[in-house]
């Protein structure tokens, strides 16, 4: 793989990065109009605010490789999204429900990183961007234990 193939291959994995957030934003959005307890919408805006930093930092390093950020989100967020839209009309959405949607986006979620991390052809020269990427996963990885601990002591 040239140089230039390689910079695009990093572009396109941050990129793809810059989309998961975007679902996960799109996501406590959405579980923000589902409940109206108040703990619960502080955490999920929380969370909404972390993955515009994440996306902020991805950003940013996409322009220093001279690249151009995505907008939007993946397609499997947009179906996915869609899908809670319709399950929400259909099921009255209680605590342990939207706590395990969310939790389902933050496997997601923790899944992109691991595969942009672990993939064999990209070689993060670059350890300011191997940082980024390990901190915003540990981040994750704490999102994800506190919904899952919320979810296992909600009442069912």
């Amino acid at each position: 793989m040239g140089v230039l193939q390689h910079i695009q291959h990093q572009i396109s994995a941050l990129n793809d990065l810059i989309k998961i957030n975007n679902d996960r934003i799109a996501g406590y959005q959405k579980a923000v109009e589902n409940t109206d307890e108040t703990g619960l919408n502080l955490l999920f805006n929380e969370y909404i605010d972390q993955s515009k930093n994440f996306v902020s930092e991805l950003r940013e390093y996409i322009h220093v490789l001279g690249g151009d950020p995505a907008e939007g989100t993946t397609l499997s967020g947009k179906f996915y999204h869609a899908w809670m839209d319709v399950k929400a009309t259909f099921i009255n959405k209680d605590r342990h429900s939207i706590l395990s949607d969310c939790e389902r986006g933050e496997d997601i979620a923790k899944k992109a990183y691991r595969t942009a991390l672990d993939d064999k052809e990209l070689i993060w020269e670059d350890e300011k961007v191997v940082s980024i990427l390990n901190n915003h996963m540990e981040s994750l990885r704490i999102a994800h234990d506190t919904i899952k601990s919320l979810r296992d002591t909600a009442n069912v």
